[in-house]
């Protein structure tokens, strides 16, 4: 087994909780819905103006 490999199962089996026999059944599609990182939350407007207020931008001379 390769290290890549070992280090997925590893992840499976203690972070995800899934047993060996069911990582080896999932598909490449499966495991990258299992694994990728969550979208980030969209910024709106309001949020915008609200970082914008708190973090101006220094004024040049």
């Amino acid at each position: 087994m390769t290290p890549r490999w070992r280090d997925a199962l590893r992840l499976a089996a203690l972070r995800l909780a899934i047993p060996p026999e069911a990582f080896w059944r999932l598909s490449l599609a499966e495991w990258r819905a299992l694994t990728e990182a969550p979208a980030a939350p969209v910024l709106d407007r309001a949020a915008l103006d609200a970082l914008i207020a708190r973090f101006p931008d220094e004024e040049t001379p």
